[in-house]
């Protein structure tokens, strides 16, 4: 069974594709009604990097709901459109992690893909398109509380991409730009 999104979010697919990597914005996803902390004794990575296996305890309103190990690998696939003839370039983030403990480990199935690319005709805006496969005996009853989530997760989305388009100036660019204005403000001429 399948639950597809897609949506167009403010902010670039630079920033879309770092969000996707970091554990701390992707909970921020899930709050302030789940929870997501780390089981290995390191904590949590501040970035998923491709093959590395995060183990996480997931909470419902402060109660534990269950145990789900996090496996991340990435793709890039070229992808051409009116807008883009030479073509964008889509970047994919897979979890093909699996439910531990909790309602969720009865899956015999869990292939969550997120991809990010420019959103056409929208500069400086990111198309996001999602995809959860689930499978197994219990997918049809879970399916239609893992949609309900997932169109709260959208909305979410939506509220929380614009926090991700902040890029500070590197502080070598901050001090050239803070040069040109002290000149700017000392020239006389109008």
């Amino acid at each position: 069974m399948r639950i597809l999104q897609k949506l167009v979010l403010d902010c670039d697919a630079d920033a879309a594709w770092r969000a996707l990597h970091s554990p701390r914005a992707l909970a921020e996803l899930y709050a302030p009604l789940m929870g997501m902390e780390p089981l290995a004794s390191e904590g949590m990575p501040t970035s998923l990097e491709p093959g590395a296996d995060v183990p996480v305890q997931l909470s419902a309103l402060g109660m534990p709901i269950g145990r789900q190990l996090i496996h991340v690998s990435d793709r890039y696939v070229e992808e051409r459109s009116a807008d883009a003839p030479d073509g964008d370039t889509v970047r994919i983030l897979r979890d093909s992690g699996i439910p531990l403990t909790g309602p969720l480990s009865v899956l015999d199935v869990w292939d969550h893909q997120m991809a990010v690319s420019p959103a056409p005709g929208h500069p400086g805006r990111t198309l996001w398109r999602e995809r959860l496969v689930i499978g197994g005996l219990a997918a049809p009853v879970l399916w239609p509380v893992l949609w309900t989530t997932w169109q709260w997760r959208a909305a979410r989305l939506r509220q929380v991409a614009p926090t991700w388009a902040f890029d500070p100036v590197p502080a070598a660019d901050a001090d050239a730009d803070s040069d040109s204005a002290s000149d700017a403000a000392a020239d006389p001429r109008p």
